[in-house]
């Protein structure tokens, strides 16, 4: 089982409801929300998430 490293987004200021991202573990990158550590990860392929991510920054 992969051991994911996760990290806030730079534009979390630590009081809002944010994602935290792993990019630590061969083809995949894991999603999880900060307030459940414990709880479900989402794990996309690294062409997935860089769509996802891209589309959100076109719409932000």
């Amino acid at each position: 089982m992969t051991t994911f490293v996760f990290r806030k987004s730079s534009y979390s200021n630590g009081q809002e409801e944010c994602v935290e991202v792993a990019t630590n573990a061969p083809d995949v990158v894991a999603v999880r929300d900060s307030k459940a550590p414990d709880g479900p990860i989402l794990r996309f392929t690294p062409a997935a998430w860089a769509a996802f991510r891209d589309a959100i920054v076109e719409e932000g």
